[in-house]
């Protein structure tokens, strides 16, 4: 389903679309789609790194494996963007080592769209950094501004900094301390927010740590799997249900598009110094057509160039250095 879609994308978009994996894999699928693998760019991938392999040891050992030849092949300009659904540590840590980070960022991080009751909020990081600095939170809120204003054609956006409360003293002392730096920025700080206003679109952007991204992302995927089969449930198992079901159909698909991850495709990586767009290890062939278009939108928009510049004008200001000076 992953390479059929995939194969749509050929058609569907006006751009070079590059395979990168076990050739006999990719030609097989191409045949069982009617698509003559002869008109496919194909580069042979023979190794395969799992879900369960180590990021770091992996992208070592397995240099024939689609991610570290993908992130290679984007190091030097073969291609444009990279689209992976595989082993996220191993993506960011290959596009880390090899693509390298825009000149000034610290750390990358992962950028996930979430529905809200608004519009769409942009949440970072999901998983990039469990363990960051200060620093890399202002960096992330500087990535996720420019990408929420260049992507949704939104000036200046809000960021709100991930709390367990709305006030301003609350959070470990670590909180505390990217609470002043956002606040001594020239960012538009909106303060605290609290889980729930991920999905309320308060805030245009919410940064966090990975391991409180990757958590949220990761409840919310749950709730809304649980939710959508109650749903199903309840209306299967009651004739009167099923009757009112019917009448109802269209908003349910509407609700459906709203809440699935595969019609947002893929996060961006931001920081590197390259296009790359990690997709969900469940990804259907529709997410990673829309993964695909994610990043070819990222491409059209000059992203990186604008982060390196307001990353220097951010950072560098005379308060916010104030804060960072023990």
């Amino acid at each position: 389903m992953i390479f059929k879609c995939a194969f749509t994308a050929v058609k569907e978009f006006p751009h070079d679309i590059v395979f990168i994996g076990p050739r006999s894999d990719i030609v097989r699928e191409a045949k069982r789609n009617n698509i003559d693998p002869n008109s496919l760019k194909i580069v042979d991938a023979p190794e395969k790194i799992g879900m369960e392999d180590k990021a770091a040891m992996s992208i070592r050992r397995k240099r024939k494996s689609s991610i570290v030849i993908g992130n290679k092949l984007l190091k030097e300009k073969e291609i444009d963007a990279f689209v992976s659904c595989g082993n996220t540590g191993a993506v960011v840590s290959a596009a880390t080592l090899m693509v390298g980070l825009i000149e000034g960022v610290e750390r990358p991080g992962i950028a996930v769209l979430f529905p809200t009751l608004k519009d769409v909020s942009l949440v970072i990081d999901a998983g990039a950094n469990i363990n960051p600095k200060p620093l890399h939170l202002l960096q992330y809120g500087v990535m996720a501004s420019l990408y929420y204003e260049v992507v949704f054609n939104r000036a200046n956006p809000t960021i709100g900094l991930l709390n367990i409360g709305e006030e301003e003293g609350k959070g470990s002392d670590f909180i505390k301390v990217v609470h002043k730096l956002f606040s001594s920025s020239s960012l538009n700080f909106a303060g605290n927010v609290e889980p729930k206003h991920i999905f309320s679109g308060e805030c245009n952007c919410i940064v966090c740590d990975g391991m409180a991204g990757n958590i949220a992302l990761k409840v919310s995927e749950g709730v809304a799997e649980m939710t959508g089969k109650l749903i199903k449930d309840a209306i299967n198992n009651d004739f009167f249900a099923k009757i009112g079901g019917i009448f109802i159909r269209r908003a349910m698909n509407k609700f459906r598009r709203v809440v699935d991850y595969a019609e947002y495709g893929g996060a961006p990586l931001l920081g590197v110094n390259g296009v790359v767009i990690i997709g969900h290890g469940r990804s259907s062939g529709y997410a990673v057509k829309n993964a695909i278009r994610a990043a070819i939108q990222e491409l059209s928009r000059g992203l990186i160039e604008s982060i390196k510049g307001k990353l220097n004008e951010v950072c560098e200001d005379s308060r916010v250095r104030e804060v960072l000076t023990p």
